[in-house]
């Protein structure tokens, strides 16, 4: 239990502030003489207590109390001193703090927020894996840019087995799904460890990437059917930013893969840790409540949001991929860094994005999806091509840059595929368009290890794949609607109850 205790010393006539229901970071209600219970907000215990001094010069001493216990599993401690700081400061008027999703969330969102962070960070991790590490795997086996491009395109394309495990989630349920895929990729990828050559560590990863795949998606989908309609594009943001954190821990291990040429394989052991975690995620998962609800859809009158969404994801694949694939390779071959300037250059100008993610996240529910997510991957873009054309400091500038802009742009796009469908259609829809998106990644890794091979340096092929996500931003603007701050039952018609 976190307790704020403020003074104050004010004339009478200013007591009415104190003595009233605070609508802010949490709705209050009355409970008593000077005490108030909360209404709504993300606390699962809340009380704040008023005391009346009154003072000879006619004026109160008023003293307030408040005791509360945040709903967010797993990272309550990063939020207690901001939200001190926020009820110490007595914040009303219906308006949330600034570092805040724009409207409140309840305590259920909290505690599934919360939840499905953590299923994020073992996301990320899962999800950078095979990227981080194929190049040290790769001289371990004598594989050069072409196997590496096909290698990665293969395991991409595995990711295709997510939308078999999508498409079951619209019968099964949500929650079942993202746990049962948690499980299975965590293991698949750490038998990645053992494999004696690039084929079968390829043919691990097709697996654990297939069901990573099927965790991103789901983990977008509870997201959006859970969360209020002006805080989807942020709470994904915050998913985003769990999930950098876990990406971030292949790289940050790659100072193991220094040890050894066979070294490589200790990180893809550390996968098998994160079973550890998956029963408490099971317990505080409940199963989402529009999905108990839904109302069956005919697929029929889908078509052009489908096609729209996929090849929106394949165009923009297309050179994310290969960006992540051959940046490690890049800065190993071309600049001459070992494991630990690989992972010091990664943290040092990718941990930054995270500003991007949050400000992208709170401008898409506030000022609206097309045009932040259209400039920031158009200028992300351009300056993460400028990355493979220089060096020194001037390499380091452009990464920081681009990987800050371009972060903006993930909370709109991501926010998108499970917006626009029914829920009876979301798990396959969203499915689909994944595996379209796969084959961006495939054909883009390939164009790219390709033009590496042929011109001797990787940066020709990343510019000539930078084209995807530049048509995409153009056909932001073009072609999609605005969704922000709209239900989804005023998106999806089909998705309202019969009369």
């Amino acid at each position: 239990m976190t307790q704020v205790v403020t003074e104050s010393t004010v004339e009478a006539h200013e007591l009415e502030r104190f003595l009233r229901p605070r609508d802010g970071f949490v709705l209050e209600k009355p409970t008593g003489d000077g005490r108030f219970g909360v209404e709504e907000g993300p606390v699962s215990e809340y009380e704040r207590t008023v005391t009346l001094q009154p003072l000879a010069d006619g004026r109160v001493r008023v003293v307030e109390q408040v005791d509360f216990v945040l709903a967010i599993p797993y990272f309550a401690w990063m939020f207690v001193w901001a939200v001190k700081r926020e009820v110490a400061r007595g914040g009303e008027n219906g308006r949330n703090a600034w570092w805040a999703p724009a409207v409140r969330l309840d305590a259920r969102a909290a505690s599934i927020l919360g939840t499905l962070a953590m299923v994020a960070i073992v996301l990320g991790w899962l999800n950078t894996m095979f990227d981080e590490t194929i190049a040290f795997a790769a001289d371990e086996f004598g594989a050069g840019n072409r196997a590496q491009g096909v290698a990665g395109a293969a395991v991409r394309l595995g990711g295709m087995l997510a939308f078999a495990v999508l498409a079951g989630a619209d019968r099964r349920g949500r929650r079942k799904t993202l746990i049962e895929a948690t499980v299975l990729g965590c293991a698949l990828t750490a038998i990645g460890a053992f494999s004696p050559s690039l084929p079968w560590l390829t043919a691990s990863q097709v697996l654990g990437r297939g069901f990573a795949q099927a965790m991103l998606v789901m983990l977008g989908i509870i997201v959006v059917e859970e969360m209020p309609a002006g805080a989807r594009a942020y709470t994904l943001s915050l998913l985003t930013l769990a999930a950098g954190l876990g990406a971030g821990g292949p790289t940050i291990a790659l100072k193991l893969a220094d040890l050894g040429r066979r070294a490589w394989r200790l990180i893809y052991l550390l996968s098998a840790l994160f079973l550890l975690i998956v029963p408490g995620i099971a317990r505080r998962l409940p199963e989402s409540r529009r999905f108990e609800r839904r109302t069956d859809v005919a697929f029929k009158g889908h078509g052009y949001r489908l096609s729209l969404l996929a090849a929106s994801l394949f165009l923009v694949n297309l050179s994310i991929a290969p960006s992540s694939q051959f940046t490690n390779r890049f800065l190993k071959h071309e600049r001459g860094y070992n494991g630990g300037r690989i992972a010091l250059l990664n943290v040092v100008t990718g941990t930054p994005a995270a500003l991007g993610v949050v400000v992208g996240g709170r401008l898409a529910d506030v000022r609206g999806r097309r045009v932040v997510a259209a400039v920031a991957l158009a200028l992300g873009t351009v300056l993460s091509v400028a990355f493979f054309f220089t060096r020194g400091w001037a390499m380091w500038a452009w990464t920081l840059a681009g990987n800050v802009v371009f972060a903006a742009s993930i909370p709109a796009l991501l926010v998108y595929g499970p917006e626009l469908f029914p829920t009876s259609l979301r798990g396959r829809a969203n499915g689909a368009i994944t595996v379209i998106g796969l084959v961006g990644s495939a054909v883009g890794l390939v164009v790219a290890g390709v033009l590496a091979q042929h011109f001797g340096h990787i940066g020709p092929g990343i510019a000539v794949v930078a084209v995807g996500p530049l048509a995409l931003a153009v056909i932001l603007l073009a072609a999609y609607p605005e969704t922000a701050r709209r239900e989804l039952e005023e998106i999806n018609p089909k998705d309202l109850p019969p009369d």
